[in-house]
Order: structure tokens, then sequence, then C-alpha cells
């Protein structure tokens, strides 16, 4: 049975835009995702609120992605998801587009050069919307973020054939709520789940 890590931030853990709270296991994408592939595939769930990629997070060694994901690749996973690059946006990194691309390569890079047995898929995020000005989140992300996140599939996009990997655009499953533009409704959740498992079924087929 093929091992298979989902490895993100506030959107893979589960975060209720209406409340801030989780959603449980049968709600949030990678748990649904859990679910599906009870026979065929053996998910882990490696979300973590407010984690970035590539910079380093001043809330600690868990919301640091490189740092994070570090143990997950010695671990030797089948496969690892990465549903992350979003949180590097907030405009208190100060990334330029060019910043990101380096960074999020450097993150496929890490996992292809300690283990290149290690498929990978990489997610683009689903871009900001214009509403998380009006939430919580506006201390984080600005217009500047928002316009970011609209490059952020193009460049998961690259990296993926870059190094072969498999890639895809959670945009064109879902979109971020309108509670706060950031986060996933329930909805959004269960069309990711499926399409995650659609991906990983074609790409195992038989041999999970």
């Amino acid at each position: 049975m093929k091992k298979i890590v989902c490895f993100g931030d506030s959107n893979t853990f589960g975060f209720i835009p209406e409340t801030g709270e989780r959603y449980d296991a049968d709600s949030r994408w990678s748990g649904i995702l859990k679910s599906l592939a009870k026979d065929k595939f053996k998910i882990t769930e490696a979300g973590c609120n407010n984690r970035t990629a590539f910079s380093d997070n001043p809330a600690g060694y868990m919301q640091t992605g490189y740092k994070a994901l570090e143990p997950i690749v010695k671990s030797k996973p089948d496969c690892i998801i990465l549903a992350i690059g979003t949180n590097d946006l907030q405009f208190g990194y100060n990334n330029s587009i060019k910043d990101i691309e380096k960074g999020m390569e450097s993150l496929v890079k890490s996992i292809k050069d300690t283990n290149s047995g290690i498929d990978t898929i990489i997610a683009a995020p689903s871009v900001i919307k214009k509403n998380i000005l009006g939430s919580f989140f506006a201390a984080m992300f600005d217009e500047t973020s928002i316009e970011k996140s609209f490059e952020l599939p193009q460049i998961c996009k690259k990296i993926a054939e870059k190094y072969n990997c498999s890639f895809i655009d959670f945009n064109k499953i879902a979109e971020a709520s309108d509670t706060d533009g950031l986060h996933y409704d329930k909805e959004a959740h269960i069309k990711i789940a499926h399409a995650v498992f659609d991906l990983l079924c074609k790409k195992y087929g038989s041999l999970a």
C-alpha cells in the first residue's frame, strides 16, 4: 500500500473560515482523502496553521515548511503532496516573485536531493480573494499578496515540469471562501479530496 503524505498549511490542516476552529476528519480534504483511500493508500495528514513553504517563520519549526518537511522525507513515504506556498505571500516576508519561485523550487529540490525515489505532487493553492482585506488576515496579507497569489499556480506548474513532479491546480477545483478570502469551505474540501484521490488512482493504478 502506497504511503502518501499530505503536507501543507492551514487549508490542509482544515481551518474553518467562520470560526477559526478545525474541520473534523470527515470535513477537511486530507481527512476525506484518508477515508476515500482506506483500502488503497495509507494517507498521513501533515497540515499546520500558518505554515510557510520556504520562509523562516517566527512561529517556529513546525510552521517553517522546509524544516518541518525534513523528518517526513527521512521517513521515506512513497509520495508527498505539497499543498503550500500561500503564507510565503504575507507582506511581512516581502518575497518577490523571483524569491517565491526560488524558494518553492528549493523545497522540491530538497526532497529530490534527499530521496530521489519519493514521488512529489505539487498542488497550486487557490488564489487569495479580495475579501481577505476585510478579515482578520488583513494584518498579514495585502493587495500585493493577492496579486502574487495569481502568479503562484504558474510557478508551481513550472517547477513540477522541471523536476518531473505531478501537478494539480486547486484553482480549477475550488476557490477560497468569501468569508475570509483565504480558507476553504466544506464543499471546497470535498471537491479537492475527490480530485486528489482521482489523481492518485491515475498515478498508481493497480500498483497502489
